[in-house]
Protein backbone atom coordinates (compact mmCIF):
# COMPACT_ATOMS: atom_id res chain seq x y z
CA UNK A 1 0.00 0.00 0.00
CA UNK A 2 1.25 3.47 -0.90
CA UNK A 3 2.19 5.14 2.34
CA UNK A 4 0.47 8.32 3.38
CA UNK A 5 2.13 11.69 3.71
CA UNK A 6 1.94 11.52 7.49
CA UNK A 7 3.64 8.12 7.54
CA UNK A 8 6.36 9.05 5.08
CA UNK A 9 7.08 12.55 6.31
CA UNK A 10 6.31 12.53 9.99
CA UNK A 11 5.77 16.09 11.22
CA UNK A 12 8.28 17.90 9.01
CA UNK A 13 8.86 21.58 9.54
CA UNK A 14 5.86 23.53 8.35
CA UNK A 15 7.75 25.23 5.54
CA UNK A 16 8.59 21.86 3.98
CA UNK A 17 4.89 21.04 3.67
CA UNK A 18 4.34 23.96 1.33
CA UNK A 19 7.22 23.58 -1.11
CA UNK A 20 6.54 22.78 -4.76
CA UNK A 21 8.35 19.47 -4.34
CA UNK A 22 6.17 18.39 -1.44
CA UNK A 23 3.04 19.45 -3.31
CA UNK A 24 3.98 17.31 -6.31
CA UNK A 25 4.70 14.39 -3.98
CA UNK A 26 1.13 14.60 -2.74
CA UNK A 27 -0.15 14.78 -6.32
CA UNK A 28 1.74 11.61 -7.13
CA UNK A 29 0.48 9.99 -3.97
CA UNK A 30 -3.12 10.69 -4.95
CA UNK A 31 -2.62 9.44 -8.52
CA UNK A 32 -1.13 6.18 -7.26
CA UNK A 33 -3.87 5.74 -4.65
CA UNK A 34 -6.45 6.04 -7.45
CA UNK A 35 -4.56 3.54 -9.60
CA UNK A 36 -4.50 1.09 -6.69
CA UNK A 37 -8.24 1.51 -6.22
CA UNK A 38 -8.84 1.04 -9.95
CA UNK A 39 -6.81 -2.19 -9.88
CA UNK A 40 -8.59 -3.46 -6.77
CA UNK A 41 -11.90 -3.09 -8.61
CA UNK A 42 -10.53 -4.72 -11.76
CA UNK A 43 -10.53 -1.64 -13.99
CA UNK A 44 -6.78 -1.68 -14.71
CA UNK A 45 -4.17 -4.46 -14.53
CA UNK A 46 -2.58 -5.01 -11.14
CA UNK A 47 0.83 -5.48 -12.74
CA UNK A 48 0.53 -2.05 -14.35
CA UNK A 49 0.00 -0.51 -10.94
CA UNK A 50 3.08 -2.25 -9.59
CA UNK A 51 5.07 -0.88 -12.52
CA UNK A 52 3.68 2.61 -11.89
CA UNK A 53 4.59 2.42 -8.21
CA UNK A 54 8.09 1.23 -9.05
CA UNK A 55 8.83 3.82 -11.72
CA UNK A 56 6.68 6.86 -10.95
CA UNK A 57 8.68 9.98 -10.24
CA UNK A 58 8.99 13.60 -11.29
CA UNK A 59 11.57 16.31 -11.69
CA UNK A 60 10.41 19.72 -10.55
CA UNK A 61 12.64 21.58 -13.01
CA UNK A 62 11.29 19.47 -15.87
CA UNK A 63 7.68 19.98 -14.75
CA UNK A 64 8.17 23.75 -14.76
CA UNK A 65 9.81 23.55 -18.16
CA UNK A 66 6.81 21.70 -19.60
CA UNK A 67 4.36 24.01 -17.84
CA UNK A 68 6.00 27.03 -19.47
CA UNK A 69 4.91 25.55 -22.80
CA UNK A 70 1.52 23.93 -22.07
CA UNK A 71 0.38 26.54 -19.50
CA UNK A 72 -1.26 23.84 -17.34
CA UNK A 73 0.38 22.60 -14.16
CA UNK A 74 -1.40 19.23 -13.95
CA UNK A 75 -0.74 18.34 -17.59
CA UNK A 76 2.91 19.31 -17.13
CA UNK A 77 3.14 17.10 -14.07
CA UNK A 78 1.48 14.10 -15.75
CA UNK A 79 3.66 14.50 -18.83
CA UNK A 80 6.78 14.37 -16.71
CA UNK A 81 5.55 11.39 -14.66
CA UNK A 82 4.83 9.48 -17.86
CA UNK A 83 8.39 10.13 -19.00
CA UNK A 84 9.45 7.96 -16.06
CA UNK A 85 6.71 5.35 -16.21
CA UNK A 86 6.44 4.63 -19.92
CA UNK A 87 3.54 2.61 -21.37
CA UNK A 88 1.92 1.86 -17.99
CA UNK A 89 1.45 5.59 -17.58
CA UNK A 90 -1.68 5.39 -19.74
CA UNK A 91 -3.52 4.11 -16.67
CA UNK A 92 -2.64 7.21 -14.62
CA UNK A 93 -5.39 9.87 -14.27
CA UNK A 94 -8.05 7.72 -15.95
CA UNK A 95 -11.48 9.34 -15.56
CA UNK A 96 -10.08 12.13 -13.40
CA UNK A 97 -10.12 15.89 -13.65
CA UNK A 98 -7.31 18.08 -12.35
CA UNK A 99 -9.24 19.12 -9.25
CA UNK A 100 -9.63 15.50 -8.18
CA UNK A 101 -5.90 15.46 -7.63
CA UNK A 102 -5.41 19.09 -6.63
CA UNK A 103 -8.08 19.20 -3.95
CA UNK A 104 -7.40 15.74 -2.55
CA UNK A 105 -3.68 16.47 -2.36
CA UNK A 106 -4.38 19.86 -0.79
CA UNK A 107 -6.36 18.05 1.91
CA UNK A 108 -3.24 16.02 2.70
CA UNK A 109 -1.22 19.22 3.04
CA UNK A 110 -3.81 20.81 5.30
CA UNK A 111 -4.05 17.74 7.53
CA UNK A 112 -0.28 17.52 7.82
CA UNK A 113 -0.15 21.23 8.65
CA UNK A 114 -2.72 20.85 11.42
CA UNK A 115 -0.68 17.99 12.86
CA UNK A 116 2.37 20.25 13.03
CA UNK A 117 0.34 23.02 14.69
CA UNK A 118 -1.13 20.62 17.24
CA UNK A 119 2.35 19.45 18.18
CA UNK A 120 3.51 23.04 18.55
CA UNK A 121 0.47 23.88 20.66
CA UNK A 122 1.34 21.13 23.13
CA UNK A 123 4.65 22.89 23.79
CA UNK A 124 2.85 26.19 24.26
CA UNK A 125 0.32 24.61 26.60
CA UNK A 126 3.08 23.20 28.76
CA UNK A 127 4.93 26.54 28.85
CA UNK A 128 1.84 28.43 29.99
CA UNK A 129 0.88 25.71 32.44
CA UNK A 130 4.34 25.83 34.05
CA UNK A 131 4.31 29.61 34.44
CA UNK A 132 0.75 29.50 35.81
CA UNK A 133 1.97 27.06 38.46
CA UNK A 134 5.03 29.17 39.27
CA UNK A 135 2.98 32.33 39.72
CA UNK A 136 -0.12 30.86 41.27
CA UNK A 137 0.30 33.16 44.28
CA UNK A 138 2.08 36.09 42.64
CA UNK A 139 -0.35 38.88 43.53
CA UNK A 140 -0.90 41.70 41.05
CA UNK A 141 -3.60 44.18 40.20
CA UNK A 142 -6.37 43.26 37.81
CA UNK A 143 -7.33 46.00 35.37
CA UNK A 144 -10.48 46.95 33.52
CA UNK A 145 -10.58 49.77 30.96
CA UNK A 146 -6.82 49.97 31.60
CA UNK A 147 -7.58 51.18 35.15
CA UNK A 148 -6.74 49.41 38.40
CA UNK A 149 -9.63 47.18 39.47
CA UNK A 150 -9.08 44.47 42.13
CA UNK A 151 -6.30 42.03 43.03
CA UNK A 152 -5.65 38.88 41.00
CA UNK A 153 -2.54 36.76 40.58
CA UNK A 154 -0.31 36.55 37.54
CA UNK A 155 -0.92 32.81 37.58
CA UNK A 156 -4.66 33.47 37.32
CA UNK A 157 -4.06 35.65 34.25
CA UNK A 158 -2.02 32.83 32.71
CA UNK A 159 -4.74 30.31 33.59
CA UNK A 160 -7.08 32.32 31.38
CA UNK A 161 -4.54 32.13 28.56
CA UNK A 162 -4.23 28.38 29.06
CA UNK A 163 -7.99 27.89 28.84
CA UNK A 164 -8.05 29.85 25.58
CA UNK A 165 -5.19 27.88 24.05
CA UNK A 166 -6.94 24.64 24.99
CA UNK A 167 -10.03 25.86 23.14
CA UNK A 168 -7.89 26.64 20.12
CA UNK A 169 -6.47 23.12 20.28
CA UNK A 170 -10.02 21.74 20.24
CA UNK A 171 -10.81 23.92 17.23
CA UNK A 172 -7.77 22.58 15.37
CA UNK A 173 -8.79 19.00 16.11
CA UNK A 174 -12.23 19.76 14.72
CA UNK A 175 -10.94 21.51 11.60
CA UNK A 176 -8.57 18.63 10.91
CA UNK A 177 -11.62 16.42 10.38
CA UNK A 178 -13.34 19.14 8.36
CA UNK A 179 -10.53 19.40 5.80
CA UNK A 180 -9.57 15.69 5.75
CA UNK A 181 -11.80 15.26 2.73
CA UNK A 182 -10.98 14.13 -0.81
CA UNK A 183 -12.90 13.98 -4.06
CA UNK A 184 -12.37 11.61 -6.99
CA UNK A 185 -15.61 12.31 -8.82
CA UNK A 186 -14.66 13.67 -12.21
CA UNK A 187 -15.21 16.80 -14.23
CA UNK A 188 -18.29 18.20 -12.47
CA UNK A 189 -18.51 15.75 -9.58
CA UNK A 190 -21.05 13.33 -11.14
CA UNK A 191 -18.79 10.23 -11.31
CA UNK A 192 -19.62 10.00 -15.03
CA UNK A 193 -16.23 8.50 -15.85
CA UNK A 194 -15.13 7.11 -12.50
CA UNK A 195 -16.68 4.56 -10.15
CA UNK A 196 -17.60 6.12 -6.79
CA UNK A 197 -16.01 3.07 -5.19
CA UNK A 198 -12.66 4.23 -6.54
CA UNK A 199 -13.07 7.43 -4.55
CA UNK A 200 -14.03 5.51 -1.42
CA UNK A 201 -11.05 3.16 -1.63
CA UNK A 202 -8.51 5.84 -2.58
CA UNK A 203 -9.65 8.23 0.15
CA UNK A 204 -9.58 5.50 2.77
CA UNK A 205 -6.02 4.61 1.78
CA UNK A 206 -5.05 8.27 1.98
CA UNK A 207 -6.61 8.71 5.41
CA UNK A 208 -9.40 10.94 4.10
CA UNK A 209 -13.18 10.86 3.86
CA UNK A 210 -14.92 11.27 0.48
CA UNK A 211 -16.61 14.63 0.14
CA UNK A 212 -20.37 14.38 0.65
CA UNK A 213 -21.31 16.17 -2.56
CA UNK A 214 -18.52 17.83 -4.50
CA UNK A 215 -18.77 19.77 -7.71
CA UNK A 216 -15.62 19.84 -9.80
CA UNK A 217 -13.98 21.08 -6.61
CA UNK A 218 -14.41 20.55 -2.89
CA UNK A 219 -16.56 23.45 -1.72
CA UNK A 220 -14.45 26.26 -0.33
CA UNK A 221 -16.46 26.73 2.85
CA UNK A 222 -14.21 24.04 4.32
CA UNK A 223 -11.08 25.98 3.45
CA UNK A 224 -12.58 29.24 4.70
CA UNK A 225 -13.36 27.50 7.98
CA UNK A 226 -9.75 26.32 8.11
CA UNK A 227 -8.27 29.80 7.64
CA UNK A 228 -10.75 31.35 10.06
CA UNK A 229 -9.69 28.77 12.66
CA UNK A 230 -6.08 29.86 12.18
CA UNK A 231 -7.18 33.49 12.37
CA UNK A 232 -8.86 32.85 15.70
CA UNK A 233 -5.73 31.12 16.98
CA UNK A 234 -3.70 34.12 15.83
CA UNK A 235 -6.15 36.49 17.53
CA UNK A 236 -5.64 34.65 20.81
CA UNK A 237 -1.87 34.89 20.44
CA UNK A 238 -2.26 38.59 19.69
CA UNK A 239 -4.30 39.05 22.87
CA UNK A 240 -1.50 37.53 24.93
CA UNK A 241 1.12 39.58 23.08
CA UNK A 242 -0.78 42.84 23.61
CA UNK A 243 -1.05 42.06 27.33
CA UNK A 244 2.70 41.47 27.55
CA UNK A 245 3.31 44.74 25.71
CA UNK A 246 1.08 46.63 28.13
CA UNK A 247 2.64 45.03 31.20
CA UNK A 248 6.13 45.88 29.89
CA UNK A 249 5.40 49.61 29.62
CA UNK A 250 7.94 51.64 31.59
CA UNK A 251 5.33 52.98 34.00
CA UNK A 252 4.01 49.45 34.64
CA UNK A 253 6.96 47.04 34.15
CA UNK A 254 5.37 44.00 35.74
CA UNK A 255 6.66 41.59 33.10
CA UNK A 256 9.25 41.94 30.36
CA UNK A 257 10.42 40.02 27.34
CA UNK A 258 13.82 38.41 27.91
CA UNK A 259 16.54 40.79 26.72
CA UNK A 260 19.60 38.81 25.70
CA UNK A 261 23.23 39.79 26.19
CA UNK A 262 24.34 42.01 23.34
CA UNK A 263 20.79 42.78 22.23
CA UNK A 264 20.07 46.39 21.27
CA UNK A 265 16.72 48.12 21.63
CA UNK A 266 17.20 51.34 19.69
CA UNK A 267 19.73 52.83 17.28
CA UNK A 268 19.30 56.20 19.01
CA UNK A 269 18.47 55.47 22.66
CA UNK A 270 20.77 52.98 24.40
CA UNK A 271 18.39 52.52 27.35
CA UNK A 272 15.55 51.00 25.31
CA UNK A 273 14.32 47.42 25.93
CA UNK A 274 11.39 47.08 23.56
CA UNK A 275 8.75 44.28 23.40
CA UNK A 276 9.65 43.54 19.79
CA UNK A 277 8.57 39.89 19.77
CA UNK A 278 5.12 40.70 21.09
CA UNK A 279 4.81 43.49 18.56
CA UNK A 280 5.83 41.09 15.80
CA UNK A 281 3.13 38.64 16.88
CA UNK A 282 0.56 41.42 16.84
CA UNK A 283 1.44 42.30 13.25
CA UNK A 284 1.37 38.71 12.05
CA UNK A 285 -2.10 38.18 13.49
CA UNK A 286 -3.32 40.99 11.23
CA UNK A 287 -2.05 39.13 8.16
CA UNK A 288 -3.85 35.90 9.03
CA UNK A 289 -7.07 37.80 9.75
CA UNK A 290 -6.78 39.41 6.34
CA UNK A 291 -6.26 35.98 4.79
CA UNK A 292 -9.48 34.81 6.45
CA UNK A 293 -11.37 37.48 4.52
CA UNK A 294 -9.78 36.27 1.27
CA UNK A 295 -10.75 32.68 2.12
CA UNK A 296 -14.36 33.77 2.59
CA UNK A 297 -14.26 35.44 -0.83
CA UNK A 298 -13.22 32.09 -2.32
CA UNK A 299 -16.46 30.38 -1.31
CA UNK A 300 -18.54 31.92 -4.12
CA UNK A 301 -17.26 30.21 -7.27
CA UNK A 302 -19.11 30.26 -10.61
CA UNK A 303 -21.40 27.28 -11.19
CA UNK A 304 -19.56 23.97 -10.63
CA UNK A 305 -16.17 25.70 -10.41
CA UNK A 306 -13.86 28.39 -11.63
CA UNK A 307 -10.25 28.97 -10.69
CA UNK A 308 -10.54 32.36 -9.03
CA UNK A 309 -9.81 30.63 -5.71
CA UNK A 310 -6.63 28.97 -6.92
CA UNK A 311 -4.31 31.98 -7.09
CA UNK A 312 -5.61 33.17 -3.72
CA UNK A 313 -5.01 29.83 -2.00
CA UNK A 314 -1.47 29.59 -3.35
CA UNK A 315 -0.79 32.63 -1.19
CA UNK A 316 -3.05 32.45 1.84
CA UNK A 317 -2.79 28.76 2.75
CA UNK A 318 1.03 28.47 2.89
CA UNK A 319 1.30 31.92 4.48
CA UNK A 320 -1.38 31.29 7.10
CA UNK A 321 -0.01 27.89 8.07
CA UNK A 322 3.62 29.00 8.28
CA UNK A 323 2.72 32.20 10.11
CA UNK A 324 0.58 30.31 12.64
CA UNK A 325 3.42 27.83 13.14
CA UNK A 326 5.95 30.61 13.70
CA UNK A 327 3.62 32.51 16.04
CA UNK A 328 3.11 29.48 18.28
CA UNK A 329 6.85 28.75 18.45
CA UNK A 330 7.66 32.42 19.09
CA UNK A 331 5.08 32.77 21.87
CA UNK A 332 6.20 29.52 23.48
CA UNK A 333 9.79 30.73 23.75
CA UNK A 334 8.64 34.16 24.89
CA UNK A 335 6.58 32.71 27.75
CA UNK A 336 9.27 30.23 28.77
CA UNK A 337 11.76 33.07 29.20
CA UNK A 338 9.39 35.80 30.37
CA UNK A 339 10.80 38.04 33.08
CA UNK A 340 8.30 38.58 35.91
CA UNK A 341 8.67 41.33 38.53
CA UNK A 342 6.51 40.59 41.63
CA UNK A 343 7.91 43.59 43.49
CA UNK A 344 6.64 45.93 40.79
CA UNK A 345 3.28 44.20 40.86
CA UNK A 346 3.12 44.83 44.60
CA UNK A 347 4.14 48.46 44.15
CA UNK A 348 1.51 49.11 41.50
CA UNK A 349 -1.24 47.40 43.47
CA UNK A 350 -0.64 49.54 46.55
CA UNK A 351 -0.48 52.93 44.88
CA UNK A 352 -2.79 55.56 46.39
CA UNK A 353 -2.93 53.58 49.60
CA UNK A 354 -4.86 50.58 48.35
CA UNK A 355 -7.78 52.22 46.52
CA UNK A 356 -8.27 48.87 44.75
CA UNK A 357 -9.83 47.54 47.96
CA UNK A 358 -12.71 50.04 47.76
CA UNK A 359 -15.37 47.43 47.02
CA UNK A 360 -14.32 45.32 49.99
CA UNK A 361 -14.61 48.37 52.30
CA UNK A 362 -18.03 49.24 50.87
CA UNK A 363 -19.42 45.71 51.23
CA UNK A 364 -18.10 45.43 54.78
CA UNK A 365 -19.87 48.66 55.69
CA UNK A 366 -23.09 47.29 54.19
CA UNK A 367 -22.66 44.07 56.18
CA UNK A 368 -22.39 46.22 59.33
CA UNK A 369 -25.68 47.99 58.63
CA UNK A 370 -24.91 51.01 56.48
CA UNK A 371 -27.16 51.72 53.50
CA UNK A 372 -25.42 50.65 50.25
CA UNK A 373 -25.78 54.05 48.59
CA UNK A 374 -24.35 55.77 51.64
CA UNK A 375 -21.49 53.28 51.84
CA UNK A 376 -20.70 53.77 48.14
CA UNK A 377 -20.67 57.57 48.58
CA UNK A 378 -18.38 57.47 51.63
CA UNK A 379 -15.91 55.08 50.05
CA UNK A 380 -15.89 56.86 46.68
CA UNK A 381 -15.22 60.17 48.40
CA UNK A 382 -12.16 58.79 50.21
CA UNK A 383 -10.94 56.94 47.12
CA UNK A 384 -11.13 59.99 44.86
CA UNK A 385 -9.45 62.14 47.47
CA UNK A 386 -6.55 59.68 47.59
CA UNK A 387 -6.51 59.32 43.80
CA UNK A 388 -6.10 63.04 43.23
CA UNK A 389 -2.94 63.31 45.31
CA UNK A 390 0.45 61.94 44.42
CA UNK A 391 0.91 60.69 47.99
CA UNK A 392 -2.78 59.95 48.59
CA UNK A 393 -3.51 57.13 51.02
CA UNK A 394 -6.96 55.59 50.79
CA UNK A 395 -6.53 53.29 53.78
CA UNK A 396 -5.43 56.19 55.96
CA UNK A 397 -8.42 58.30 54.88
CA UNK A 398 -10.85 55.43 55.52
CA UNK A 399 -9.33 54.79 58.94
CA UNK A 400 -9.88 58.44 59.93
CA UNK A 401 -13.39 58.88 58.53
CA UNK A 402 -15.92 58.90 61.38
CA UNK A 403 -18.66 57.60 59.07
CA UNK A 404 -16.54 54.46 58.68
CA UNK A 405 -15.12 54.10 62.17
CA UNK A 406 -18.56 54.16 63.76
CA UNK A 407 -19.27 50.91 61.90
CA UNK A 408 -15.85 49.24 61.61
CA UNK A 409 -13.09 48.56 64.12
CA UNK A 410 -9.41 49.10 63.18
CA UNK A 411 -9.01 45.34 62.79
CA UNK A 412 -12.03 45.13 60.49
CA UNK A 413 -10.67 48.00 58.37
CA UNK A 414 -7.28 46.31 58.17
CA UNK A 415 -8.98 43.09 57.06
CA UNK A 416 -10.55 44.90 54.13
CA UNK A 417 -7.06 45.46 52.69
CA UNK A 418 -6.02 41.80 52.68
CA UNK A 419 -5.58 40.68 49.04
CA UNK A 420 -6.09 37.03 50.02
CA UNK A 421 -9.83 37.69 50.25
CA UNK A 422 -9.86 38.17 46.47
CA UNK A 423 -7.88 35.00 45.80
CA UNK A 424 -9.71 32.51 48.02
CA UNK A 425 -11.66 30.85 45.17
CA UNK A 426 -8.97 30.76 42.50
CA UNK A 427 -8.19 27.13 43.34
CA UNK A 428 -11.43 26.16 41.63
CA UNK A 429 -10.16 27.57 38.35
CA UNK A 430 -6.85 25.78 38.74
CA UNK A 431 -8.68 22.54 39.40
CA UNK A 432 -10.77 22.94 36.24
CA UNK A 433 -7.54 23.30 34.24
CA UNK A 434 -5.69 20.55 36.15
CA UNK A 435 -2.90 22.96 37.02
Amino acid sequence: MWRTVIERYTLPEMGNLWTDTYKLKTWLQVEIAVCEAQAELGYIPAEAVEEIKAKANFDLKRVLEIEAEVRHDMIAFLTNVNEYVGDAGRYIHLGLTSSDVLDTALALQLVASVDVLLTRLEDLIQAIRYQAQQHRNTVMIGRSHGIHAEPITFGFKLAGWLAEVLRNRDRLVRIRDEVAVGKISGAVGTYANIDPRVEAIACQNLGLEPDTASTQVISRDRHADFVQTLALLAASIERFAVEIRNLQRTDVLEVEEYFSKGQKGSSAMPHKRNPIRSERLTGMARIIRGNAVAALENVALWHERDISHSSVERMILPDSCTLADFMIVELTDLIKNLLVYPENMQRNMNCYGGVVFSQRVMLTLVEKGMNREDAYSVVQSCAHQAWNKEDGNFQDLISKDSRVTEHLSPEEIEGCFDPQHHLKNLDQIYQRLSI
